[in-house]
């Protein structure tokens, strides 16, 4: 498999005493979405900044499209497209102003970039609104502005952090498919998000690192297969007593019990007969309840296991 990223044994420290990024190592397959989860904190945008060259680093290596990246590989870079979370145009240029300015640091050949840029506000479906500044725009029609500024040269390799933060869901969909519809036209996608839901959408692959270090990697079958969650349970008890809590942790498998709002949730590892199990302690002990279900783990819940954080924290 062709990779476009390849980071070895990358150590970025802060201060030469706080490591934000930890003997990190991974790849990018050329063509796949590969998202990159963390908390807050985890070294997810040293790492990009890292990769981008926009950062120095005192440990590793890193190569794009099996190149050296440095800080001037300026051939490199034309092959980058970048969507930072913090949307970044000109305030007094119009929609069609900026997409043309940002093509231009990339595409010198006016006719070309006539073509790129019309393709962009195509893709963005920004086609009503190319004569509008950024101020009149709402904050959906910006982030696709943002992300039609940083495709308009043709990337084949793109950065996409926090894409849809602050907007509608409306426009999230509308995002999310564009992204998607990028890697089918052969792009490949580095993207961040809070939203675990939207990892499930569109992403290939999943990396989760913490603290500099990575946690897990691959797809998120396989991610959730090598989770020791095997089954949880959720239940709405009526009666809101603490001993019926610590005796339900010592049925047969329990990994762990928590509180999500009115609901019980039991994490429990591979074994067998969990949900007759449960359903036999509420006979017996005469408790009743207002819901229960059971299903496998979600990424969230390998990512909670692996961090012990939820990813919005």
């Amino acid at each position: 498999m062709n990779n476009v990223i390849e980071v070895s044994h990358l150590t970025k420290s802060y201060r030469h005493t706080i490591k934000a990024v930890d003997d990190l190592s991974f790849d990018v397959h050329e063509g796949e979405i590969l998202g990159l989860l963390g908390p807050n904190g985890s070294g997810k945008s040293t790492t990009i900044n890292c990769i981008l060259s926009l950062l120095s680093y005192e440990g590793g290596e890193i190569k794009i499209f099996h190149e050296t990246m440095r800080p001037d590989s300026y051939d490199l870079k034309a092959k980058i497209g970048v969507v930072f979370q913090d949307v970044a145009v000109f305030e007094e240029l119009t929609v069609q102003e900026n997409i043309n300015y940002f093509c231009g640091l990339y595409v010198n050949d006016r006719t070309l970039r006539r073509q790129y840029v019309e393709e962009a506000i195509q893709f963005a479906e920004l086609e009503n609104y190319r004569k509008f500044y950024p101020k009149q725009l709402s904050g959906g029609l910006l982030r696709r502005l943002n992300i039609a500024c940083g495709i308009a040269h043709k990337p084949k390799l793109l950065f996409a952090d926090e894409a849809t933060a602050s907007v509608d869901p409306q426009s999230r969909s509308q995002i999310l498919n564009s992204i998607d519809q990028l890697r089918k036209q052969g792009t490949t996608v580095i993207y961040t998000t809070h939203y675990m839901e939207e990892v499930e959408q569109i992403c290939d692959r999943v990396l989760i690192i913490d603290k500099g270090k990575k946690l897990a990697a691959g797809t998120i079958d396989e991610l959730k297969e090598h989770s020791g969650i095997h089954e949880k349970i959720s239940i709405e008890l009526r009666e809101n007593d603490e001993r019926h809590v610590e005796e339900l942790r010592q049925l047969p498998d329990v990994l762990e019990i928590r509180r999500s709002g009115a609901a019980l949730i039991l994490s429990f590892q591979e074994g067998s007969n969990h949900l007759a199990d449960l359903m036999d302690y509420l006979q017996s002990n005469h408790l009743h309840y207002d819901k229960i279900y059971s299903e496998r783990p979600t990424l969230n819940d390998v990512f909670l296991e692996l961090t012990g954080k939820e990813l919005r924290d």
